[in-house]
């Protein structure tokens, strides 16, 4: 097929080094929660990247010896021979569809406390390590040093024996021995590789040089670089000392992949950083400086964007981890002029939780990610229908359209029925809050789908009620009816409904997205979600110009946004608005113009004047309608109704990625395996 232009640019072979890269899509390394673990559910889910069409598909980080694990996250490994193996099904997988694959070698330095090899982690100078363990670094001596180049040589030796064809050195994201010699804050030695930025850089280009000596014959050697810390003075940047490095290095590797640190700046959410290519800024000089190619990233999704990268010479190849996760058959479907069947990251780091939770990787926009080993699961293929029977899909949120988006896929004939005037559910209403219009794309990818599928009819405004729905005689009913944010403070810290809320003005998340805001004045938003939504209505509230205290019962504000990587920015963005922040503290009581609060840890109280309070608690379930339909089996066996099935936040409230995968799970199960027996293969250790 010929790819029309300009998006034939995309597709032009780029050569790196000894090898060449099919096309302009470059998978940059990623964590991912499968690693050294889980080889099997690793190679198929990189192994789909490539069949996707991603001209090259890299690993995670990747261990190099002992003396930097960062357990107990789940990385890559190749500290010896027996690594070999599991690197081997990777690159394999990767192959089978042309690609190239990438290896990320890393030694962490002082950012691994190496919890499991419990041997002295080491770095440029003596400090502590960067996580919170009560452990300090050693200042690496020259015997050391050596070790250290040996280890990357020794490492890509294997990485050439395991298959790779581009081989990384590693100084981005705050988190490498290399990066943490370059900066100043962490090199305070008087040796060759301390003091002057040439003397820094050193050990950098010793360790490029002998990764090419050793494999560079046949593996091209990138170097992955940070050239903002975004820290100013206190790190490296454009305007200090990241343009000199360039200079020193411009020519030695074969690529270079630059991004901005730490990875909270790199992977960025949507909410702060909503413009795709956002690190252009910073990074566009480097293509100037070498006459290497360049790999950046951008959270792009759109292939006029990648376009204009490459015609405006910013970039050789786009660089995406979280576009490709979304949709790892992104490259084909602008191959295939498919545009508009793009599954657009929507930029909220459900990915990169699965890296600190350690657990596999899962994503928002695509439910397969992460499962295409264990279960089998395609983003693109699904098993076709298995009879003529009808269905009926009751609520047009995340899950339900994804229910039905994979029921349609499958061939049947589905009809859609959604109570209110639009699809989308709450990720329609929560795309209207500051900063989550990305979340949108929730539903615009599969409305826009659904309503090219001849097999799918779509009834808004049609709220059904289970006379209705036994009238309409459907053989199989899928409830996707929601959740509702409760309104009597009940929650984690609370188990039973607070005292006097009718005493004051109170308001839900659903108010808030419906319109119905405080009519201003002083509010308290009691958080005990920990999640984000929390914030939002806080910074909402601020801008519409109350006087907004934040309240939890957590030890910081909206905690579980640390796993995505928000954290710092929510809180900073807060304290630019004005908003007070209280945390560990519970409501003992509604007063009359105020709360009562009580200390989580003393049980202390202390009484804070409010004129409404927001309650960001927990949710039920909307399955009244279930409950009112499964009271009545015999009714449904008259009606036709065989079986009938809640799904989402109808079945179990979560996040939006919860309600999309329990929508697509349904749908893979129908009239197929049930629950129990479509359990996903576990990978377990072999006992010799």
């Amino acid at each position: 097929m010929t790819v029309k232009p300009p998006y034939d640019l995309l597709f032009e072979p780029v050569r790196i080094g000894p090898v060449t890269a099919p096309n302009r899509f470059f998978q940059v390394p990623h964590c991912n929660g499968f690693g050294h673990l889980r080889p099997r559910g690793l190679a198929a889910m990189r192994g789909m990247k490539a069949e996707g069409g991603w001209g090259v598909v890299c690993t995670e980080e990747v261990e190099i010896h002992p003396t930097s694990e960062i357990s107990p996250a789940i990385e890559g490994r190749i500290w010896d021979d027996r690594d070999i193996p599991a690197h081997r099904l990777v690159t394999d997988a990767i192959h089978a569809h042309g690609a190239l694959a990438g290896i990320e070698l890393v030694h962490n330095g002082l950012h691994a406390p190496n919890r499991i090899s419990r041997l002295p982690p080491m770095a440029p100078s003596a400090a502590p390590v960067d996580s919170s363990d009560p452990l300090q670094a050693r200042a690496m001596d020259l015997t050391d040093i050596r070790n250290f180049r040996r280890w990357h040589r020794e490492a890509a030796l294997r990485a050439k024996a395991a298959g790779y064809d581009i081989v990384y050195a590693y100084a981005a994201h705050g988190m490498s021995t290399l990066m943490h010699f370059m900066q100043l804050r962490h090199n305070q030695r008087c040796d060759e590789y301390g003091g002057s930025l040439e003397n820094r850089v050193r050990l950098t280009r010793e360790v490029i040089s002998e990764i090419k000596d050793a494999v560079g014959d046949s593996c091209a050697v990138a170097f992955r670089f940070a050239v903002d810390e975004l820290l100013g003075e206190e790190g490296l940047s454009v305007e200090g000392e990241t343009r000199d490095i360039v200079g020193l290095l411009a020519e030695l590797p074969d690529l270079w992949d630059v991004n901005v640190s730490g990875w909270a700046n790199d992977s960025a959410t949507a909410r702060f950083e909503p413009v795709e290519g956002y690190q252009e800024s910073y990074t566009a000089f480097v293509k100037s400086m070498t006459s290497k190619p360049v790999v950046g990233v951008g959270r792009f999704t759109s292939p006029d964007a990648m376009v204009s990268q490459v015609r405006r010479g910013v970039l050789d190849l786009i660089g995406a981890a979280r576009p490709s996760i979304a949709d790892p058959f992104l490259p084909a479907k602008i191959r295939d002029d498919r545009i508009e069947a793009i599954r657009e990251c929507i930029g909220c780091n459900i990915c990169v939780s699965g890296d600190y939770l350690n657990v596999p990787i899962r994503c928002t926009q695509n439910p397969t990610m992460g499962e295409e080993w264990r279960r089998g699961w395609h983003p693109e293929k699904i098993a076709p229908k298995a009879s003529d029977d009808r269905v009926l899909v009751v609520g047009g949120g995340p899950s339900g359209l994804e229910c039905a988006l994979q029921l349609g896929q499958r061939g049947y004939r589905v009809t859609l029925a959604e109570g209110s005037s639009a699809l989308g559910g709450r990720s329609l209403l929560e795309s209207r809050l500051p900063g989550l219009s990305s979340t949108a794309r929730v539903k615009d990818y599969r409305e826009g789908l659904l309503k090219t599928m001849a097999g799918v009819e779509i009834y808004l405004e049609s709220p059904l009620d289970s006379d209705a729905i036994l009238e309409f005689g459907f053989p199989h009913v899928f409830l996707a009816t929601g959740s509702a944010w409760r309104r009597d403070g009940t929650g984690r810290e609370n188990h039973r409904p607070l005292r006097g809320l009718e005493r004051l003005p109170v308001f839900t998340p659903d108010d808030i997205m419906a319109g119905k805001l405080p009519a201003g004045g002083r509010v308290t938003v009691f958080d005990d979600d920990h999640y984000y939504l929390g914030g939002v209505i806080a910074e909402k509230l601020a801008d519409t110009g109350c006087d907004v205290t934040l309240v939890t019962p957590a030890l910081t504000v909206s905690a579980w946004t640390d796993f995505t990587l928000e954290q710092d920015k929510i809180i900073t963005r807060l304290l630019e608005k004005n908003v007070e922040l209280t945390v560990r503290r519970n409501i003992a009581e509604v007063l009359p113009g105020g709360l009562r609060l009580a200390c989580t840890h003393t049980g202390r109280t202390e009484n804070l004047e409010a004129d409404a309070l927001v309650l960001v608690t927990a949710r039920d379930a909307n399955d009244a309608l279930y409950r009112s339909l499964s009271a009545e089996p015999d009714r449904l066996s008259v009606a036709g109704i065989r079986s009938l099935q809640r799904i989402g936040d109808c079945l179990a409230p979560g996040t939006i990625a919860n309600a999309v995968y329990l929508g697509h799970l349904a749908a893979q199960n129908f009239q197929g395996e049930d629950w129990d027996a479509a359990l996903f293969r576990r990978e377990m250790t072999a006992l010799a």
